[in-house]
C-alpha cells in the first residue's frame, strides 16, 4: 500500500467517525429531550407543582408548592413513630415500645411461614412454564404466546390485588396470603428464568437431541444444569421480597403482621409502627445475610468479608 492510498483510507475512516459521532451525539441529545420532557409531565400530572397557600407563625399568609408545605407534616408524623427511650430507664422504655412482642412475633412468624409456602409454589410454577415462555426452547409458537401471555397478566396485577380477591373467595387468613404471593410471585419469576433460558449455549440441548432424546430430556439434560445458579439465586432474592410483601397483605384480612400495622394506624398508634418496622426490618436483613450465604455455599463461591 502506498502512501497516498494509506493517506486517503486514513481520511475515509476519519469521517466515517465524525458521522458515527454526530449520528450518536444526536441520539443522546433527543433521547436526553424526551427524557426530560418525560419527567416534567410526570411532575406535573404527579402534583409536584401545584399550589397551596400557608399561614406563617408571623400571621403572614404566602403561596408555596403543596410539596415544600407538606413536608413538615411528613416530619411530625415520623416524629411520632419515635419511642421515648431514655438511659436511665432504657429496659423499661424498650419493654413498652415492644409491648406486644408475644403477638408480633407469632405473627412475624405466620408472615414467615407465608413467604415461605408461597414462594415454593411461585417457583414450581414459574419453573414449568419458563421453558415453553423462552423463545429458544418453545416447542410451538402457540404455546409460547400463551405461556408468555398469562406470565404477564398474573404479574401485571399487584399482589395486594390478588389478596383482595382471594380474601373474597377463600375469606380471611392466610390461605388468601399464600395464593396471592404465589401468583404473582409465579408471574415474576417466570420471566426472569425464562429470560436465563433464553441465554443459555445451545449445543449442549443440540447433543441431547443428537443422541435421540426428547424435548423433556433436553430440558432436563441440556438447560437446567447450565440455569441452576441464576435460579437459585433469583429464587433467593424473589423470597426476601415476598416476605415483605406477605408483612403488607395482611392489611387486608390475609394473614401476617399486616393485621397488626392496620390495626396501630387506625388507632393511632405511631410507636407500635415504628416497632413493626424494626421487626420487619431485622427479619429482611437475617434473611438476606443467611440467602447470601446458602446461595455461595451452593454455587461454590467463598464468602469474602464486605
Amino acid at each position: 500500500m502506498t502512501i497516498a492510498s494509506a493517506s486517503i483510507t486514513i481520511r475515509r475512516f476519519e469521517a466515517d467517525y465524525r458521522r458515527i459521532r454526530s449520528r450518536a451525539k444526536t441520539v443522546q441529545l433527543v433521547s436526553a429531550t424526551l427524557f426530560a420532557a418525560a419527567v416534567l409531565l410526570t411532575a406535573w400530572t404527579g402534583g409536584f407543582f401545584d399550589m397551596t397557600e400557608v399561614n406563617l407563625p408571623s400571621g403572614e399568609r404566602i403561596t408555596t408548592w403543596k410539596l415544600w408545605a407538606s413536608l413538615p407534616r411528613l416530619g411530625e408524623y415520623l416524629y411520632k413513630t419515635l419511642p421515648h427511650l431514655r438511659i436511665e430507664t432504657f429496659g423499661a422504655d424498650l419493654a413498652e415500645w415492644f409491648w406486644r412482642w408475644p403477638v408480633w412475633l407469632e405473627l412475624l412468624g405466620e408472615t414467615i411461614l407465608i413467604a415461605y409456602v408461597a414462594t415454593f409454589f411461585g417457583v414450581v410454577g414459574a419453573f414449568i412454564l419458563s421453558f415453553p415462555a423462552a423463545r429458544n426452547l418453545s416447542p410451538n409458537r402457540v404455546l409460547l404466546i400463551a405461556s408468555r401471555r398469562y406470565l404477564e397478566v398474573i404479574r401485571t396485577v399487584p399482589d395486594i390485588v390478588w389478596a383482595l380477591i382471594y380474601v373474597f373467595c377463600f375469606g380471611v387468613g392466610p390461605l388468601a396470603g399464600v395464593l396471592a404471593i404465589a401468583t404473582h410471585a409465579t408471574g415474576s419469576l417466570g420471566k426472569l428464568y425464562s429470560e436465563v433460558n433464553e441465554n443459555i449455549d445451545m449445543r449442549p440441548l443440540e447433543s441431547v437431541k443428537a443422541s435421540g432424546g426428547t424435548w423433556f430430556q433436553q430440558m432436563r439434560y441440556g438447560v437446567v444444569p447450565q440455569v441452576i445458579p441464576n435460579i437459585i439465586s433469583y429464587t433467593l432474592l424473589r423470597f426476601e421480597i415476598n416476605v415483605r410483601s406477605s408483612s403488607i397483605i395482611g392489611y387486608v384480612g390475609a394473614g401476617g403482621l399486616g393485621q397488626e400495622i392496620r390495626t396501630a394506624m387506625s388507632l393511632q398508634e405511631y410507636t407500635d409502627l415504628s416497632a413493626l418496622f424494626v421487626i420487619i426490618l431485622l427479619t429482611v436483613v437475617v434473611i438476606d445475610f443467611l440467602s447470601e450465604k446458602l446461595r455461595h455455599r451452593i454455587i461454590g463461591i467463598e464468602s469474602r468479608s464486605i
